[in-house]
């Protein structure tokens, strides 16, 4: 039912902010070099790669100089997705990836492989199920890249402080798939 869900309303939501991304691709282009969308590859259900779409919102190539972003105001991060990171609108691309089955809406975000390497056998539970836009731990560590940047090495603070509470929030939304729990972080991350 869930993933039925997931297609009507990734469809739906595609045809109505199209005239929206249009606008968004162009402002990308004209703010800086590159092109308007970010892929990444990330790890999905079950383990397997896929590749994530976002409006890019760095400079192009900044990903070889650290895959976590770190304080607000990143120097790699470019004018337009500064705006664009803070209200969340480089995510919306990522409703393809739920209407090709990638993702649903709702579900742990999505790890770099380096980072699901590092996972214990409790931990690998989270790739039982699709990954999603949003979940539970996004909404707690919204604010995650002020917590980085009080840190003296973001990296081991992400790794053994961040990334275990995250999956641990994802384990209670996977142990209780229901339609209120999808609606209920769905709602709590528009409102937040």
């Amino acid at each position: 039912m869930l993933r039925i869900l997931d297609i009507v309303l990734s469809a739906l939501a595609l045809v109505v902010l199209l005239p929206f991304f249009i606008l968004v691709g162009i402002w990308i282009k004209l703010d800086s070099k590159g092109g308007v969308f970010y892929v990444q590859k990330r790890v999905g259900q079950f383990g397997r790669d896929f590749y994530l779409i976002k409006f890019r919102s760095m400079q192009v190539a900044s990903d070889k100089m650290g895959l976590l972003t770190v304080g607000e105001r990143d120097p790699r991060i470019t004018n337009t997705g500064y705006f664009i990171r803070k209200y969340k609108i480089d995510e919306l691309p990522q409703l393809l990836n739920v209407l090709k089955g990638d993702m649903s809406f709702v579900g742990p975000r999505p790890e770099v492989r380096k980072y699901v390497d590092l996972f214990d056998k409790n931990q690998l539970f989270v790739l039982n199920v699709r990954p999603g836009i949003t979940d539970e731990a996004s909404i707690t560590f919204r604010n995650e890249n002020d917590l980085l940047s009080k840190s003296d090495n973001p990296e081991r603070t992400y790794i053994y402080d961040i990334l275990p509470a995250k999956i641990e929030l994802n384990k209670k939304f996977i142990k209780n798939p229901s339609m209120w729990n999808y609606f209920r972080i769905i709602l709590k991350t528009i409102f937040y």
